[in-house]
């Protein structure tokens, strides 16, 4: 029979207590004058990055993450993720929260965050100096291929183009405990997506919209892994061999290019925001 959790140790998971409050991030006021410049553009191209995963249908109600590098202070690394409990399709850039690598706030916020949240984001933004971004979904399709032990194949030109650049976890149940982020650290390597065996996938950029790129290919490339396997068995799908998938990758590598895919996309998506779900620059 399993042990239920006690109050203590689902506080600290939670980082408060039980009878919280979370405001709407539509009542917030402002920090536009209150942040620098360079912070303020940060907030508003990662709360838009939320709204875009959510318009996408990469979440998980407020259980999964996304987080930007913002210029240290003091000497110090400082960085922004979600508050716990705030959907991503209602993110707002006032409401993203300032944290150092430990997850200790260092803003004056209504919210609190989920520090086991923020275990997978610290490891990367620490390691990678090119991880201006990382995002982290739970999709039905990443879960998927994430299950799989033979992970993303090449059965699609969309999975060529991330192929070689797609690292692996191994499971170790929910990110609690700070060790597990050398383990984590060295899988990932120099590579810029990563299967989570058994629970999703993950991406990280210099950008927000190179990282959201990448996701995209990925999680796109995880559906139609999962709609091509149900013909039936491996013998009945083709799968093109290594050299080719070398030759897709190298052939797709302009569109991760700083400048080059995002530029080509990003504009359009905030178009495509700005008349869906406005609302996230404030």
């Amino acid at each position: 029979m399993n042990k239920p959790v006690d109050a203590e140790t689902l506080t600290k998971a939670l980082a408060a207590g039980p009878g919280f409050d979370i405001p709407d991030p539509q009542g917030l006021p402002s920090l536009k004058a209150k942040v620098s410049e360079t912070e303020w553009a940060i907030r508003v191209k990662l709360a838009a990055t939320y709204r875009l995963c959510a318009m996408y249908g990469w979440t998980d109600l407020v259980f999964t993450h996304i987080s930007a590098r913002l210029p240290d202070e003091d000497g110090s690394h400082r960085f922004l993720i979600n508050p716990y409990g705030v959907m991503f399709e209602e993110m707002t850039a006032s409401a993203l929260v300032k944290i150092d690598e430990a997850g200790t706030i260092h803003q004056e916020t209504p919210y609190f965050i989920n520090p086991a949240g923020f275990t997978i984001h610290s490891a990367v933004h620490m390691a990678r100096g090119d991880a201006g971004c990382v995002i982290h979904v739970h999709t039905p399709y990443g879960m998927a291929v994430s299950a799989q032990k033979g992970g993303l194949r090449r059965y699609t030109q969309m999975a060529m183009q991330v192929y070689n650049d797609l690292a692996y976890h191994d499971y170790e149940g929910i990110a609690l405990e700070l060790d597990e982020r050398e383990r984590l650290v060295e899988n990932l390597g120099a590579k810029s997506l990563m299967m989570l065996r058994n629970h999703g996938t993950m991406t990280l950029g210099p950008s927000c919209g190179v990282a959201f790129l990448r996701m995209y290919f990925l999680e796109n490339a995880c559906k139609a892994q999962i709609f091509a396997q149900s013909v039936g068995s491996k013998a009945e799908l083709l799968e093109e061999p290594e050299a080719m998938g070398d030759r897709v990758y190298s052939q797709g590598a302009p569109a991760f290019v700083p400048g080059m895919g995002d530029n080509l996309v990003w504009p359009g998506l905030m178009r495509k925001l700005a008349r869906q779900n406005p609302g996230w620059d404030v």
